[in-house]
Parts: C-alpha cells; sequence; structure tokens
C-alpha cells in the first residue's frame, strides 16, 4: 500500500470522527458526511441509501447527484447496483458502471454522467441498513485502502442512531412497540413460562472507531483478549465434574478464543488506522455476514462461538459490561438474536425461558438450554426489534409460540393451561407407576427419547420404562475433532449406569442431512436429507463404526447391549452392518475385553423401501423401530422442514395408517418386537391411533408419556380399530374426526 494513499485514508477517518464530534445532527449532519467523503476520496458523488422497509431503498443524502432526488429516489432489494450491494452484502468495484450487469439508470439522480461506482453495504453485526456509495466521471477501479476506508466509514455510519430519523421513523417509542404480537417459532425445549422480557445483547457503543496511536491500541487488544481468555479458564474450570456436552462445548469456545487467525485480522485492522473496539466490531460483522450466507449447520454454529466471543471483548475493551441499561427482571424471558454457550451458563437457571431469533435444534446454546431445563423457542424472526426490556412476554416451548405484550385474554389462557397442565402433572405423576395396560387388556410399552446425560434423570421421573431411543451423534457433533474411543466408552458407560436395569437403545451414528460433523469432509448435495447420511456414512467410514461398537461394548462390561442402525433403506445394509458388529465382538474377544451378557441388533425403519423388504430380513433382525418423523416425509414427498408443506400432511391419514399396519402385520408373522418412535408417538390421538394399528411400543420426549399414558389407560383399542376401520371403508381421507368424535362420546 502506497504510503501517500494511507495518508489520505487515514485523513478520511480522522476528519470523519471530528465531524461526528460536532454540533450537527440529522439531515445536515448526514450532508456534510457525504460532501466530506467525496472531497476526501475525489470522487464527484457520494450517496448514502438507506432501507426505508424491508424491501426498499431510499436516497437520504448525496454529494453530487441532484438534491430534487433525495427522499424521492426508491429501488426494491436487489435493483440496480445499490439493491444488489444491499441485498448481497458484498462490495461492488466498477470503472464502467453502465455496462456492468444490474445497472439501472436513475433518470431523476443525474448519475448518467459518471462512469466509477464504489458501493459499500452499511450494516451493524449482520443487520442490514443500507448502502454507501461513491461515484466518478472518469473511469477508475478505487484502490484497495479507499474500499477499506470507505468500509470504515460505513461501519461508523451504521453506528449513527439517528439513521432511522433520515426515512421518517422518530426516536420516539412506536406504536408497534406497544401493540401486542405473536411469532411462531420452532420447539427447541419444551416447558411454557411467563415473565418479562430481558434483551440479553446489549448495544455496545463504539465511540472511538479512528486511533491515532496502533502500537497502544494493540496492547489494549491484548490486554482484553487476555481477560477473555481467563474468563473462558474459569467458566472451564466452574464446569469441571459437571455435565460432559457442557464441558466439550466450552472446550470448543476456548478454542476459538485462542485463535492465531481472530487476532490477526483484527491487529492488522488496528494497523490500518481502526481502534481496538472497531478492529473487534469490524471482525464481529463480517463473521454475521458469513453466518447469513452460510447453510452449513457446524459451519453456523462455529460462527455463533464467534459472534459470543466478540460481544464478551467488546464488552470489556469499552467497560460497558454485559448490561442493557435494565434491571434484571425477576422473571427474565431472555430475548436475543443468538447467544453463545458461554454467557448462556453464566446466566445458569435463572432465566424462566429463551427466545431466539436464531438457533437451531443441534446448536450449543440449545443443549446447554436443555441441560438447565428452560423453555427456548428458536427461528422466531424480528422479535429483536420488537421486544423491548420489561415488555410482558409468554413463552410455549412446546408449540414453539411466543406472545410479546399480550392481551388480558391472552394472558388468562395462557395462565389456565398453565395451570390445568401442573394439575394434569400432578395426576400423571399419581399414575406414573402404573403399568399401561388398555382397558380391552393390552400393554402398551412407553419409552423416552434421549441424546444427553442430562435427560436421563427424566427416566424416574416421567415413568419412562427405558429409553428407545439414545442418540449417540451428539457427543460427535459438539467437538472439532473425532472423539477417542475411551471418551465414547466413559460417556456410554454413564447413560448404562444411569438407567440401571432399564433398556437403553442406542442408536448409532445419524450423520448428514443437516447434522455435519467439522472434521469430516463436507460433501456438497443437492439434497442432503436423501443423501450420503447415517447408516450409508457408517458403511462407507467403516473405521468410524468399529469404534463406536467397540466403545458400546466395552461400555457394557457384561451387561446387556442394545443397538439400532439409522435409516436402513435395504436389507443388504443392515446385514452388512450386523456383520460389523460380529467382526467386533470376535476382536474384542481376542483382545481379551468382557463381552456384553447379550446383544441385540435392531433397524430403524425410516424409508418406504424397507417396509417391503423379503421377509427373510424381519426373520434376521432383533428388532424394528420405525422412525416416524423421516418416514412420514417420505411417504408423503413433504418436507418436515418445509412450512409450505409439512402441515399438509396428516399422521391419521388412511393411507399411511393402512401402512404402518402393513409393517405391524410383516412383524407378527416373524414375531419381530416393534416400536415407533417420533413426534407423533408423544402425541396423545396419534399414539392411540398407532396403538389401535398394533404397536406396542413407543418412544417419545419424556414430557408426554404422561399424557399419552393417561389417554392409554382410559382407552379400548378394539372399538378404536373399528372407528378406523369404518373411516377406511368410507373412503375418509383421515380418521381424525371420527376418532375425535370417538374420543368425546368416551368423556
Amino acid at each position: 500500500m502506497a504510503q501517500g494513499t494511507e495518508t489520505e485514508s487515514r485523513k478520511l477517518l480522522g476528519r470523519l470522527r471530528e465531524e461526528m464530534a460536532s454540533e450537527a445532527a440529522g439531515q445536515e449532519r448526514l450532508d456534510r458526511i457525504t460532501h466530506l467523503i467525496a472531497d476526501s476520496i475525489r470522487a464527484e458523488v457520494c450517496s448514502i441509501y438507506l432501507f426505508r422497509d424491508a424491501d426498499t431503498l431510499e436516497l437520504c443524502a448525496t454529494e453530487g447527484l441532484s438534491p430534487e432526488a433525495v427522499h424521492k429516489t426508491r429501488m426494491r432489494l436487489g435493483e440496480g447496483l445499490v439493491g444488489h450491494v444491499a441485498q448481497s452484502g458484498k462490495v461492488v468495484n466498477t470503472a464502467d458502471a453502465p455496462s456492468t450487469k444490474g445497472f439501472r439508470y436513475m433518470p431523476e439522480t443525474g448519475e448518467e454522467r459518471f462512469s466509477s461506482f464504489l458501493g459499500v453495504p452499511i450494516q451493524r453485526l449482520g443487520e442490514k441498513l443500507g448502502v454507501l456509495v461513491v461515484q466518478s466521471r472518469d473511469a477508475r477501479v478505487y484502490s484497495a485502502d479507499e474500499v477499506y476506508a470507505l468500509e470504515v466509514v460505513a461501519m461508523v455510519l451504521a453506528e449513527m442512531t439517528e439513521l432511522g430519523a433520515f426515512v421518517g421513523e422518530g426516536a420516539a417509542l412506536s406504536p408497534r412497540h406497544q401493540q401486542s404480537v405473536q411469532f411462531e417459532g420452532g420447539p427447541a425445549q419444551e416447558g411454557s413460562a411467563e415473565g418479562h422480557v430481558w434483551l440479553h445483547e446489549p448495544r455496545v457503543v463504539v465511540t472511538n472507531p479512528i486511533a491515532d496511536d496502533p502500537h497502544r491500541e494493540r496492547e489494549r487488544l491484548n490486554e482484553a483478549v487476555d481477560e477473555l481468555r481467563v474468563g473462558v479458564d474459569k467458566m472451564l474450570e466452574i464446569s469441571q465434574g459437571g455435565d460432559t456436552e457442557q464441558l466439550q462445548v466450552l472446550e470448543a469456545y476456548r478454542m476459538f478464543a485462542n485463535s492465531k487467525g481472530w487476532m490477526r485480522r483484527m491487529e492488522e485492522d488496528i494497523a490500518l488506522g481502526l481502534s481496538a473496539e472497531a478492529a473487534v466490531e469490524k471482525e464481529q460483522s463480517q463473521a454475521r455476514a458469513r453466518m447469513g450466507q452460510v447453510t452449513d449447520p457446524y459451519l453456523r454454529e462455529r460462527l455463533a462461538d464467534l459472534d459470543d466471543l466478540s460481544n464478551r471483548l467488546l464488552r470489556i475493551l469499552t467497560g460497558q459490561g454485559g448490561t442493557n441499561g435494565a434491571d434484571l427482571p425477576p422473571d427474565p424471558i431472555l430475548v436475543a438474536r443468538n447467544i453463545g454457550p458461554g454467557d448462556l451458563l453464566e446466566y445458569g437457571r435463572s432465566l424462566k425461558g429463551i427466545v431466539l431469533e436464531e438457533g437451531s435444534v443441534g446448536s450449543h446454546a440449545t443443549i446447554v438450554a436443555r441441560a438447565l431445563a428452560i423453555p427456548l423457542v428458536v427461528h422466531v424472526g424480528h422479535i429483536t426489534t420488537e421486544a423491548l426490556n420489561g415488555d410482558h412476554i409468554l413463552v410455549d416451548g412446546d408449540q414453539g409460540m411466543v406472545q410479546l405484550r399480550p392481551e388480558d385474554t391472552v394472558v388468562s389462557a395462557f395462565r389456565d393451561k398453565i395451570a390445568m397442565q401442573a394439575k394434569a402433572q400432578e395426576r400423571y405423576a399419581s399414575i406414573r407407576d402404573t403399568p399401561t395396560v388398555t382397558r380391552d387388556g393390552e400393554r402398551i410399552n412407553l419409552v423416552m427419547n434421549a441424546g444427553l446425560m442430562a435427560d436421563l434423570p427424566s427416566l424416574g421421573n416421567s415413568g419412562a420404562e427405558g429409553v428407545g431411543l439414545f442418540r449417540t451423534e451428539l457427543q460427535f457433533l459438539i467437538r472439532n475433532q473425532m472423539p477417542k474411543r475411551s471418551e465414547l466408552v466413559t460417556q456410554y458407560q454413564r447413560v448404562m449406569d444411569a438407567a440401571g436395569d432399564m433398556r437403553v437403545v442406542f442408536r448409532t451414528l445419524d450423520i448428514g442431512s443437516d447434522k455435519v460433523l467439522p472434521y469430516m469432509k463436507h460433501v456438497e448435495e443437492p439434497n442432503p436429507a436423501l443423501g450420503w447420511r447415517a447408516i450409508r456414512v457408517g458403511l462407507d467410514k467403516r473405521g468410524v463404526m468399529r469404534m463406536q461398537l467397540q466403545a458400546l461394548m466395552r461400555a457394557a462390561n457384561g451387561r446387556p447391549l442394545t443397538i439400532m442402525f439409522p435409516f436402513v433403506a435395504q436389507a443388504e445394509e443392515y446385514r452388512e452392518a450386523r456383520w460389523e458388529v460380529k467382526k467386533t465382538i470376535e476382536r474384542e474377544k481376542r483382545l481379551g475385553h468382557v463381552l456384553p451378557e447379550s446383544i441385540e441388533v435392531g433397524a430403524m425403519l425410516e424409508t418406504p423401501s424397507l417396509a417391503f423388504a423379503p421377509q427373510k430380513f424381519f426373520d434376521e433382525v432383533d428388532f424394528v423401530s420405525i422412525g416416524g418423523n423421516d418416514l412420514k416425509q417420505f411417504f408423503f414427498a413433504a418436507d418436515r422442514e418445509n412450512e409450505l408443506v409439512r402441515r399438509r400432511y396428516d399422521t391419521l391419514n388412511v393411507s399411511f395408517l393402512t401402512f404402518i399396519e402393513r409393517i405391524v402385520e410383516r412383524c407378527n408373522i416373524s414375531n419381530t418386537p416393534l416400536s415407533f418412535c417420533g413426534e407423533d408417538a408423544g402425541r396423545p390421538v396419534e399414539a392411540l391411533c398407532l396403538a389401535a394399528m398394533g404397536i406396542r411400543t413407543l418412544s417419545m420426549r419424556p414430557a408426554s408419556i404422561g399424557p399419552v399414558k393417561s389417554v392409554l389407560l382410559r382407552a379400548d383399542l378394539q372399538s378404536l380399530r373399528k372407528i378406523i376401520a369404518d373411516a377406511r371403508h368410507r373412503g375418509d381421507q383421515s380418521v381424525r374426526s371420527s376418532v375425535m368424535e370417538w374420543l368425546r362420546n368416551q368423556g
């Protein structure tokens, strides 16, 4: 970089700092800033476009274009070069704008005279606010330093709290922030909670984006990072002896805190004239921008960890701490765009509930929320812009519903629901140890799904008769390297110890689709749900399968062991996997290890194809478990993650129940134990119908066992089976209405 050019850029940053300190405000300040930038970069035009709404940009200030166009020229997101910058979040730098793809001529601005174009996004921590543009008559490509300087200016503009005023949004409390709003998200941890909003992410205001002493700024950064690392180490010390998954999450967190690449990028920004705070925020903004473009769930989670660390570092540097200007209410419901595991562990059990704009069912934050048993709803769009500190809020973690500033009638209904749930829980507790036998004498086995050690105390509390599905992939997903066999042995031993004499069905590694391991080469697939996943990965990566089988056998240490292979689509896949079990037994015997007392090897039926396997398969397999979530989406060809279609098809559809009945018949011919695992197993009406079709083991989340048992104890399955048969004979598409009427008649 030429020294002269660098000096000009640093001059721009210095002049901008002076302008930010002036008494001018509103439109006057924005006009002066556009003049300052155009003058410093020697461009004829500087313009600032801001979002008027989610899809519309408005020209709010300009130096060089027609003044009459200000607050009149508007364009849609993605329209023209400006709209492209806003949509993509990427810089556009061209010497010949009119011939650049996407260019749109705006006659009212008079911009046809200008050839070169440089546009950079104005965004703060992933939130898109607008576009900053410079233009010149001569055909020139702006230098890297000029691009960098403009990016820094855009970052400073994003910090200006009065930006909303330029598109007619005053600083006063908007009427919309006084209205009741209902949000629908994704349930990630069950439970209901009523409380008041606690906005997790306080706005850290960077008041000194430009610094004159890079050496001192590097020192400040290093001191703050040292303090950050000490804090992470303390969290690890406190968590020692606690939940293994939480420890593994924090280990990954510490790895990021010690990342040399992260430090190097921030130090480079400081060398170019930014303060330590601005360097951190610039890196954080870029991480958030990348987060919005990444579909890989593992990479998104890593970027979320980095985002969380950046927030903590900014608080240290600015001294603004973790407060957001309000007192933590006695019943806090945490509301955030996202949250890292470190921050969530610091809150601990003080939170009544958590609502996230982002997040995912397999994220680190979700793992911690489940371990702490805090109701959590994820994918609640735009709630951080709607919610204010202290707002009354209701969280339904079972349905994924959030009510912000609810009306009295909604509050009353919600409290009634909580009271009814509490009363029902008393009733469920009274039948917890009662065997599930229907009125016509059918014995139904109710077991639970699990994936964390924190789930296992529910074995005794819920009345579950065992673990019908233990997901083993979580121990792989939350790490940054393949776990050691000895670590898996310890984990599986703890699971079996906690279960005591109860049966635990260990599902082998179910990765692929939306579950990607960071240390395995990621394969780009057009449709991952139908791609390289589960047993397909295991049979291609047999070393991993063998290691897991060895760990399970050693953890059993003479106890009975039950293993289930996921996503088996044809009998030969099961036979190959079972052959690996046999070879592992022989190897363990040669090595002198204690073998399990007995080994059951089952298959998860999640694809329609396996239901039509030769009868010999049903003779060979020790047990079959229907994976209802996947089976239903493949049966109806309806993606269960797609809101447009996932609710279109009913589990109580006659075709689907007939298909389930066919699987039951095939298992009965071979006397093969059959279970049903999935969300529908935990829904009382659906569970009742599955039992009527002949399913005798249902595996569900612990909280569902009480409600399902309560209904089954009072049901006559033979009578219900006749209701279903009559609906089928009439040609009904679904039996739901007939079943509901029957239930009402039964009282």
